[in-house]
This record gives C-alpha cells, structure tokens and sequence, in this order.
C-alpha cells in the first residue's frame, strides 16, 4: 500500500471556530503496513479548554500554555505531511479541523481523506460498533495508550487501516492497494463492495 499520512486531532469542540480549535495533532506515517515516522504536538490556540474537554482528553489549560503557538504547529506538521494522501478516523471531524487551522496559515489541502471508520463499517460489518477502541480490540490489534490523545489515536487508526489492507488482500484477492481504492471504497454500499472491487482485483 502506498505511503499515508494517518492523523488525529484533539480539539476543544466538535466545530472549528474562533472559540473552538485544536489543542493536539499527531501523524504517523503509513508504508507498507508499517508506522515508518511519527509527528506529534500539543498547540496553543490561546482559547481555554473546558473542565468536561480536560477531563476527557487529560489535556489542560496548563500544560498547552507552555505549548507552541498553533501556528507554529500547523506550519511543521504541514512541512511534514506534504502532498502523502491523508486518511482519518472519523475523517470528517479531522478534515474540518485540518482545513481550518491550515487556512489560518494561508494554507490549502491538497490532497483527500480516506475515512477508516467508513471503510470499517464496509468491511468489519461484524464488529459490534465502528468506535476505533472496539475496532481495536475486535481485530485483536496493540493498545497503542490512552484514548482520546492524538499520537495513541493516529497509531491506533493506522493499525486499523493496515489490518483492512491485509482483509483486503485475503478476501477479496487485491494484490495493489491505493489510497484512491480507499476513498471510493468507502461511498459503496457493503452489499455492493464485491461488485466494485472486481475491477481492481489482479487476476
């Protein structure tokens, strides 16, 4: 499989906004079904953390006082993500926050999201939900740390996506995986992903 830039984010809100922004980004890089490089940063927004955000991410007000400017942190991690294709857990949430923070640098995305909770609902359809900690255990993959902090999160999604990479392979008989087959992969209905992969199959 290609080269993927798998990433998380911790916010202080489900929107981004003047008063809603990110507090946390990692990235792991995705090659081969290996994590080969890993970017992690607290950012300060300057907005304040609420008591229920703290308490679900461990995140505080003082520990992101000392933290680089967000700026700062969306400048290196875009320097270091590059044009790789971007995948997310829950991307939706992620693109929202990526598109918004790299606009404040006069920044645009160049480049789409894979979802890995689409694509797991698609192919882990026997899984009791699409929550990435479920996910994790179901497929028996490694506890990478506390949820709900971004590098446990990005290592987790990037472990998920590479077990769907290896599902792919066994049961559906693909022998080159894209970041692009992930993407339209995961607008198909599930009753139709046989259908739609048969043209990608190498045989």
């Amino acid at each position: 499989m290609e080269r993927i830039a798998v990433i998380d984010f911790e916010t202080t809100g489900l929107s981004p906004n003047s008063n809603c922004r990110a507090t946390e980004i990692a990235v792991v890089i995705l090659e081969q079904g290996r994590i080969v490089e890993r970017y992690q940063s607290l950012m300060n927004a300057g907005v304040r953390v609420p008591a229920f955000i703290e308490q679900l991410t461990g995140i505080s007000n003082a520990m992101l006082r000392t933290a680089p400017s967000a700026e700062q942190v969306m400048n290196e991690v875009n320097e270091f993500v590059g044009i790789t294709p971007l995948l997310a857990h829950n991307a939706a949430f992620d693109q929202k926050f990526w598109d918004y923070e790299l606009g404040r640098i006069k920044r645009t995305r160049l480049q789409n999201f894979a979802c890995s909770l689409l694509l797991a609902r698609r192919l882990m359809p026997a899984a009791p939900d699409h929550k990435l900690g479920t996910l994790t255990t179901f497929a028996s993959l490694p506890n990478t740390g506390k949820a709900h902090r971004a590098m446990a999160d990005a290592e987790m999604a990037a472990n998920l996506t590479a077990h769907l990479a290896e599902e792919l392979r066994r049961k559906h008989g693909l022998r080159e995986l894209s970041h692009d087959l992930l993407v339209s992969l995961q607008k198909v209905p599930a009753a139709k992903i046989n259908e739609h992969l048969k043209r990608y199959r190498g045989f």
